[in-house]
């Protein structure tokens, strides 16, 4: 495959994986239950559905799995259980785009994250999709804060919630050596299920199961933004940079908002279009400052996805 296809193969399954994240706060803000069960099934639901591509994966090359791989997938569990906890709690405290877009500033922390973990620099094409994005941030916050300041704590929340997930996707770049997602990302949903079910129990008995329409909700945010969502943005990770990654992300916001327009009836202000303009231009010089070609080939045990070694032979 010519490297420009292969470029734009990629970028496809990146902006697949946002559109599905951004169905998170949708769903979220539906459901009523309790933040950290709701992260808890979410996360556990997602390992089971897994599973299978786990096992196979296990089954196919045993010896790159045991108990000691686990620990690559520890500390990110942590985080993502925290970032789930603190992201439920903060996207029913203020509007749907607004909280999406704070979640996902990640660009503001994440070239410095990705120097102290693995020393990757940013270029300066990189840099300055990066302030474009970031003056679209600037221009939809200072707005909402005139209009809506009731949404304050809310917004400091998914701030926070922005932090830990900046840290887990670092993280994620800085694994991407694994031989296999499916045992990187199983053990890692499974981990940080089990963590948000352990502080869940001072809220909520979270063996007790909801209604059945909260069940199906619960279903759909394992399968949509989680399974199908994170696990995009880990597999961009092993062929696109971290930046690329973060910058292009700022994109669900622009998704979740036009959901919440039809489904909650929140109409975005004044702010939002021109802020849209700036994050899409931020994210389009990200975009062509990328390589024509891609990072050294990583094998990933899974759906049968091309892999890079392959992409570059064009076979």
């Amino acid at each position: 495959m010519h490297p420009s296809l292969a470029k734009a193969f990629y970028f496809i399954l990146l902006l697949t994986g946002i559109f599905a994240c951004s169905t998170s706060v949708i769903m979220i803000k539906t459901s009523a239950v309790h933040p950290t069960t709701l992260a808890a099934w979410r996360l556990i639901l997602a390992a089971v559905f897994l599973s299978p591509l786990f096992i196979w994966a296990w089954r196919r090359e045993p010896e790159h799995f045991g108990w000691r791989d686990l620990k690559p997938s520890v500390l990110p569990a942590v985080l993502l259980a925290l970032h789930f906890i603190s992201w439920a709690a903060g996207a029913r405290m203020t509007w749907a785009a607004n909280a999406t877009l704070i979640v996902n500033m990640v660009p503001i922390v994440m070239p410095f994250f990705l120097f102290f973990l693995i020393r990757e620099r940013v270029n300066r094409p990189e840099i300055i999709g990066t302030l474009l994005a970031l003056a679209g941030v600037v221009v939809l916050t200072m707005g909402d804060y005139r209009i809506a300041p009731g949404n304050l704590l809310g917004d400091f929340v998914c701030f926070a919630s922005m932090l830990l997930f900046g840290l887990y996707l670092a993280y994620g770049r800085l694994n991407r050596s694994i031989k296999s997602l499916w045992l990187y990302m199983v053990p890692l949903y499974a981990i940080a299920g089990v963590i948000c079910l352990i502080l869940s129990i001072p809220f909520a008995n979270p063996l007790v199961l909801p209604s059945a329409n909260e069940i199906g909700w619960l279903i759909a945010l394992a399968l949509i933004p989680t399974v199908l969502g994170h696990s995009l943005l880990n597999f961009s990770l092993k062929h696109i940079s971290g930046q690329a990654v973060s910058v292009c992300n700022l994109g669900q916001f622009v998704f979740a908002g036009i959901m919440a327009f039809f489904i909650f009836g929140e109409t975005p202000h004044l702010p939002f279009y021109p802020a849209v303009l700036l994050v899409l231009a931020g994210a389009v010089t990200v975009v062509l400052a990328m390589p024509p070609t891609a990072p050294p080939p990583v094998r990933v045990l899974g759906p049968q996805m091309p892999q890079a070694a392959d992409l570059k032979k064009g076979t």
